[in-house]
C-alpha cells in the first residue's frame, strides 16, 4: 500500500498557478466541447425542427464518457511510457484539442447533414475530449503539490461551470446571430485560445518513487482497497443530490415558477451558483483539508435537502423560496465535487494517476444516469415528495458513515 498517495509535493520549476491555470483551461475547453453537444447543438437542431426523438438520442454522447476507463490505461502508458524519464501528457492534450478543434470544423461544415451525420461527428467529439480529459486529470494530479490540490480542483469544477455557458449559450447565441458554421468555427477558435496556457507550460517530471514495471491497467487499480472505498465515497456522497438534480426543474414549473425566470435560473443563476459553491469548496479544502471540508458541505447538503423535502410535504415556503433553496442546492453540489475530487486524488497511485482517477470519474457518471432515472422513475410513481426524501435520506446516511470510511482509509493505509 506504499505507493496510495502522491509522493511529491510538485514538480521543481512548476509553479502552482502555472498548473492550475493550464489545466483550468484544458478544462473549460473540455466542458465547452460538452455544453455544445448536450445542449446548444440540440437547441440549433429543435429551432430547425429536428424531432425531439432523434434529439433525445443525443444523451447517448455520455457513453465515452462512462467508458472512458477501458482505454485509460493505453493513454496512460502513452503518457508514461515504461520507466524512461519525461512525461507526455501534455503533448497528448494539445495534440487531442487540435482534433477536437478541427471536429468542430468539420460539425460546422455539417450545418445542412441529416441528424445521424452529424451525431456521429459529435460522437467522435465525445470520444476526443474523453480522451484529453484522461491526460488532463494525470497532469493535474502529478504536478500540483498536494497541498494545493484544492485550488486545482476549483479550476477543475469552475473550468466546467464556463465552458458550459460558452458551449450553450455563446453557440446558440452566434449560431443565431452569424449561423451555425461561423459559430462552430468560433467554439473551435475559442478551444485553441484556452489551450493556450497548456501549450505555454512545460511538464517536467515527477519524483520517480511511482514508477514501476507494471503497465497500467485497469485490474491492478480495481485490486487496490483505496480504489474500491473512492468508488464508495464517490456513489455514497454525490447520491442524494444526484437524485433530485434532474428534477429541480420540473419541479419548480409544477411549484408554479414561470418558464422564462426559471431558463435566466439554469442559465446565470446556475452558472454563478456553480462558480459560488466552487469557490466555497476550494476555500475549505484549503483552509480545513479534504476530509473535513467534505463533512462540512455534507451536512450543508443534508440540512438543504432536508428543507427542500419539507417544503414539498408542508408547502412552507412560497415559489420564490423554493427558487433559494434549489440555487443553494446547486452551490452545495460544486462544492461537493470540488471537496471529493480533492480526496480522491489523494487515493490514486502514482504509477497510474491517469486510470486511477479515470474510475472515479466514471463512477461519477454512473451513480448520476442511475439516480437520475431513478429519481424520475420515482416521482412519476409517487410523486416529488418520495424522491426529495429518499434523496434526504441518502445525504444523511452520507454524512453518517464519512466518518467511518475515513478511519477505514487510515486502517488502510497504516497497514
Amino acid at each position: 500500500m506504499a505507493d496510495a498517495a502522491l509522493p511529491q509535493e510538485g514538480a521543481p520549476g512548476l509553479t502552482t498557478l502555472q498548473v492550475t491555470l493550464a489545466a483550468g483551461g484544458i478544462y473549460t475547453a473540455q466542458s465547452l466541447v460538452g455544453g455544445l453537444g448536450f445542449m446548444g447543438i440540440p437547441a440549433v437542431l429543435r429551432d430547425r425542427g429536428v424531432p425531439l426523438e432523434q434529439i433525445g438520442l443525443v444523451s447517448l454522447l455520455m457513453i465515452p464518457w462512462a467508458l472512458k476507463f477501458l482505454w485509460s490505461p493505453w493513454i496512460e502508458r502513452l503518457r508514461r511510457p515504461g520507466n524512461a524519464a519525461g512525461r507526455r501528457s501534455r503533448g497528448i492534450i494539445l495534440a487531442g484539442e487540435l482534433l477536437a478543434a478541427a471536429a468542430l470544423c468539420a460539425v460546422g461544415l455539417l450545418a445542412e447533414a441529416p441528424f445521424w451525420t452529424i451525431f456521429c461527428a459529435l460522437l467522435v467529439l465525445a470520444v476526443i475530449s474523453a480522451t484529453v480529459d484522461i491526460a488532463c486529470d494525470a497532469f493535474l494530479i502529478e504536478q500540483i503539490p498536494k497541498k494545493d490540490l484544492g485550488l486545482g480542483n476549483t479550476a477543475q469544477v469552475g473550468g466546467g461551470y464556463l465552458g458550459l455557458v460558452f458551449g450553450s449559450a455563446l453557440f446558440v447565441y452566434l449560431a443565431a446571430v452569424i449561423g451555425w458554421a461561423y459559430a462552430a468555427g468560433a467554439m473551435a477558435v475559442l478551444l485553441l485560445v484556452l489551450s493556450l496556457p497548456m501549450a505555454l507550460t512545460p511538464e517536467p517530471d515527477v519524483a520517480s518513487a511511482g514508477r514501476t514495471n507494471e503497465p497500467p491497467s485497469v485490474l491492478s487499480a480495481l485490486k487496490r482497497r483505496e480504489i474500491a472505498f473512492g468508488i464508495l465515497m464517490t456513489c455514497v456522497f454525490e447520491a442524494g443530490g444526484r437524485l433530485v438534480q434532474v428534477l429541480s426543474g420540473p419541479f419548480l414549473i409544477d411549484a408554479g415558477v414561470p418558464l422564462g425566470l426559471l431558463g435566466l435560473l439554469n442559465g446565470s443563476g446556475g452558472v454563478a451558483a456553480g462558480l459560488a459553491g466552487t469557490a466555497l469548496g476550494g476555500l475549505l479544502v484549503k483552509k480545513a483539508g479534504a476530509e473535513r471540508a467534505i463533512r462540512f458541505v455534507l451536512l450543508i447538503q443534508a440540512v438543504i435537502l432536508t428543507m427542500l423535502t419539507l417544503a414539498v410535504f408542508s408547502d412552507w415556503v412560497g415559489p420564490s423560496g423554493l427558487v433559494v433553496l434549489i440555487i443553494a442546492k446547486s452551490a452545495v453540489m460544486a462544492a461537493t465535487f470540488v471537496t471529493l475530487y480533492s480526496r480522491l486524488m489523494t487515493l490514486v497511485s502514482p504509477s497510474q494517476p491517469g486510470v486511477d482517477f479515470t474510475i472515479f470519474q466514471c463512477a461519477s457518471a454512473l451513480i448520476a444516469a442511475v439516480c437520475g432515472l431513478g429519481g424520475g422513475l420515482l416521482s412519476g410513481v409517487a410523486g416529488y415528495g418520495a424522491s426529495f426524501l429518499l434523496a434526504t435520506a441518502l445525504a444523511v446516511l452520507a454524512l453518517l458513515f464519512q466518518p467511518a470510511i475515513e478511519r477505514s482509509l487510515s486502517r488502510e493505509t497504516l497497514s
